[in-house]
């Protein structure tokens, strides 16, 4: 129980990290009467614009962090993003502050080291082959072992930032670079290198731990570009057997991780059976299709696992698709276009961000449709997205 937000006795969810997933994160909790704080980089990010309040603060300085929470005393502190002073959240978990879903959640799932020899080397899950290099040399020399093509990555990024496949030994110094560029720790040169999996298809698969245990939202099939989703659909087709692998391989991890909240399993489906890539500690990306298709939405889910609240089922409604749109210049004045065409198209939504600028490849809107089938939706998704302009004030 808690009162109204504001009040002495409100319920209070700082979330660190405020893009458009955050965004929804703020509006569902305040359905539920939360009084949110929002929490980023830059001014104006898209949750500040719906949270109670908001702050700027660069979240890798721990002090900044610390004098932000020991001002503000939140009830939950919500990670959304990777690039946070995880040593800090530790220090101020043991010190009575809850983080979602837990605060060594947090540090593991932030670089792709520590999540991938958790899953490879503790938990014995299946992964691609994988290698870390520190330097090009030591790229090469991972590249030399797993052979090409394989896939370069920093060991913290969003949104597949950083992320290439290197497809012939000579592209070796051009994916160190891309990688070091796309790094959220700017002082880190530590990369990744994975052997290439021959994948029939990858998946989301949103898992999500509660008071009512564990369960799972239909899977998520998903299309990726330079690293990052450019369409998402529910649910993928799979056989039983492989559903049943990959949500097991979802419970190994998140059991694991501990804490309450929804989490993004990644998962490769292949010929022989299904192999774990990442999980994030979050609501995902993939997973915005959910407000098309599920009575709860991931964001729905995420808060009430994460208030302690019961979820007694997740429902799939219908079939759907998302589709984004993304900004191909750099510029302070975005705006979104077409939009009365794009919700002409049948059993769709869309959803415009609000970031204050766009930059190229940067994911500045969304289409959601729902239809009787998943081909129909991905269709419809993807004639709403295209039918949306982007229109720049500061062209001359």
């Amino acid at each position: 129980m808690w009162g109204a937000p504001l009040s002495a006795s409100a319920k209070k969810v700082m979330l660190l990290g405020s893009g458009e997933l955050g965004k929804e994160v703020v509006i569902e909790a305040q359905r539920l009467g939360v009084e949110c704080i929002a929490v980023d980089r830059y001014n104006n990010a898209p949750a500040m614009q719906v949270a109670h309040r908001s702050y700027v603060i660069d979240m890798l300085d721990a002090e900044a962090l610390k004098e932000l929470v020991l001002m503000e005393k939140p009830d939950l502190i919500v990670p959304e993003i990777e690039a946070i002073a995880t040593p800090m959240l530790q220090r101020l978990e043991s010190e009575g502050f809850k983080v979602i879903p837990t605060a060594a959640a947090a540090r593991l799932t932030m670089d792709r080291e520590g999540i991938r020899r958790l899953a490879a080397e503790t938990l014995g899950l299946p992964t691609a082959e994988y290698r870390f290099a520190d330097t090009l040399d030591e790229l090469k020399a991972a590249v030399a072992e797993l052979g090409a093509p394989c896939v370069i990555k920093p060991l913290m990024s969003s949104s597949g930032k950083g992320q290439s496949v290197l497809k012939k030994p000579e592209d070796a110094e051009h994916c160190w670079q891309f990688a070091l560029e796309g790094a959220r720790a700017k002082n880190s040169t530590r990369v990744i290198v994975e052997a290439f999996v021959p994948f029939e298809s990858e998946i989301t698969l949103l898992t999500v731990r509660s008071v009512s245990g564990t369960l799972f939202c239909p899977p998520i099939g998903h299309i990726q570009k330079d690293g990052d989703y450019v369409e998402s659909w529910q649910p993928h087709p799979m056989d039983a057997a492989k559903l049943e692998e990959a949500k097991r391989i979802a419970k190994t991890i998140t059991d694991e991780l501990g804490g309450y909240g929804l989490f993004g399993v990644e998962l490769f489906l292949t010929d022989d059976g299904v192999v774990f890539s990442e999980v994030s500690p979050r609501p995902h990306d993939t997973g915005m299709v959910t407000m098309a298709t599920q009575d709860l939405s991931e964001f729905a889910l995420h808060i009430r696992a994460i208030l302690g609240l019961p979820i007694t089922g997740i429902e799939l409604l219908t079939a759907g698709a998302s589709a984004t749109l993304k900004a191909s210049r750099y510029s302070e004045g975005f705006a979104v276009g077409g939009l009365s065409e794009a919700l002409s198209v049948p059993r769709t939504q869309v959803r415009i961000f609000g970031k204050p600028d766009s930059k190229p490849g940067r994911r500045m809107a969304v289409a959601l449709s729902a239809a009787e089938d998943v081909e129909t939706a991905r269709n419809r998704a993807r004639e709403a997205v295209g039918l949306l302009k982007e229109e720049y004030s500061d062209d001359n």
